[in-house]
């Protein structure tokens, strides 16, 4: 892992694809600072397709698409993805499960989540759980000991379970965001991710984005990803000075220079 300062000035030239979680890396301590957003809109008008990927619910997903300078959003982990329409104010929305399932995977994660709470009645969901149509997501708590119970008693219950800086994660289906990235790239953009690797570039600062760090060629990680390297078996290849939307900001502009 190499700071970012130091890539050549041509390393992201052939980057036509930026993808990169949102937590804590588009945003810092919960707030999307305005230089993020216009390195967004920056992105876009040097002709860079930009796709946050993140373990948030549909509710915020469903905004995202409609209003920020973004080509579409993967959410909950994988289980959606959200574009705003070609025309219109309306929003085409793909879920990882066809739709004549989706009502009975629904139906399940309201009985693990039951479980979970008889189980751990400490246990709290997350204050967005209400916006959210295909996962389960508890709040993080302080102590680590009791994070790993909730996430032993979702696994317990038959759920893929992760973690990231604001949520314990569970859903069903087998999927994450390395899955969900390779379907809707082939999908909706005609990319076969396997065979254009460099076309894309990758940012994160958690654990849920260990799948995106090892697979894809060009990987940054904000500053902070530094306090879960212990659990990321392949750590991004570049870190940025900054955390948060200050690091991304960082990983735009080494694009959209290199571009140039």
């Amino acid at each position: 892992m190499r700071a970012l300062s130091e890539a050549p000035d041509n390393e992201f030239r052939h980057v036509r694809f930026v993808l990169t979680d949102m937590d804590e890396t588009l945003t810092w301590q919960g707030r999307l600072s305005a230089r993020t957003y216009t390195s967004l809109e920056r992105l876009q008008s040097a002709g860079v397709r930009v796709i946050p990927v993140t373990a948030a619910p549909a509710g915020w997903c469903d905004q995202m698409a409609r209003m920020w300078p973004v080509d579409g959003v993967i959410g909950e982990n994988g289980g959606l993805y959200f574009a705003r329409a070609e025309a219109g104010h309306g929003v085409v929305r793909r879920y990882w499960h066809p739709d004549e399932s989706r009502a009975k995977v629904s139906e399940r994660l309201r009985e693990i989540a039951d479980s979970v709470m008889t189980k751990l009645p400490d246990a709290q969901f997350a204050e967005d759980q209400p916006f959210r149509s295909s996962s389960i997501a508890f709040a993080r708590p302080d102590d680590p000991a009791a994070s790993d119970r909730i996430v032993r008693a979702l696994r317990s219950a038959g759920a893929d379970v992760t973690i990231n800086n604001l949520w314990i994660l569970g859903w069903l289906g087998g999927y994450d965001k390395l899955l969900m990235t390779r379907r809707i790239l082939a999908e909706q953009y005609g990319i076969d991710i396997d065979r254009e690797r460099d076309a894309i570039l990758y940012s994160g600062d958690s654990i849920n984005d260990a799948p995106m760090f090892a697979f894809f060629t060009h990987t940054v990680g904000v500053s902070t990803v530094t306090r879960y390297l212990h659990q990321i078996p392949v750590p991004p290849r570049w870190i940025t000075r900054g955390p948060g939307g200050a690091g991304f900001v960082e990983a735009a502009d080494a694009v959209i220079r290199a571009r140039q």
